[in-house]
């Protein structure tokens, strides 16, 4: 188990690059395949992980090319509890406007991207209507929490393991090697 813990918090930002990058893919995959077209705040929540795919790629990147034996740069780790944390809260938000604990703005209703062609097919009558997803209804649930309870779950986790990856101690961290 130690071995694990010194793994995940040595190499925390190529973890997090893949977490960051599977949340995406299934949330592409709910939208292509399951047909669950995302609000406004599903959007949100997406950013976030492609903030966290910014920052995980540039600091794995930074490891892997500075030759560090160091494992993940601790500043790297502190930016991705943030960004994940950022990311808890916005799904916590869109979770109590689902379950009307709380009204969500106006401008939280409807969502989705729409290009040229589909406005086109829509003004000449030839396309079908796109439907507007809204923030304050509930697509998807699994055991009792929506998409959005899952994604704050998970991101609560992934900011969790961030801070255990930036204050690892000081025997989970390689020594440096001296250059001659």
């Amino acid at each position: 188990m130690r071995d694990i813990y010194r793994l995940m918090t040595r190499w925390w930002t190529a973890f997090a690059l893949a977490a960051s990058l599977a949340m995406l893919g299934a949330a592409h995959a709910f939208e292509r395949f399951a047909g669950l077209a995302p609000c406004n705040l599903c959007l949100k929540q997406r950013e976030v992980y492609w903030g966290a795919v910014a920052v995980a790629a540039v600091a794995t990147a930074w490891t892997l090319l500075s030759g560090s034996r160091r494992g993940t740069p601790r500043i790297a780790a502190f930016l991705l509890a943030a960004v994940f944390a950022t990311g808890a809260v916005t799904a916590v938000f869109h979770m109590g406007g689902e379950y009307k604990w709380w009204s969500l703005p106006a401008t939280c209703m409807g969502g989705g991207g729409v290009d040229l062609e589909s406005l086109t097919a829509l003004a000449l009558g030839t396309g079908p209507a796109q439907r507007v997803a809204m923030c304050d209804s509930v697509a998807w649930s699994w055991l009792g929490l929506s998409m959005a309870g899952w994604n704050a779950l998970l991101s609560l986790a992934l900011a969790g393991f961030s801070l255990l990856a930036a204050k690892r101690p000081k025997d989970a961290r390689a020594p440096r090697i001296e250059k001659a």
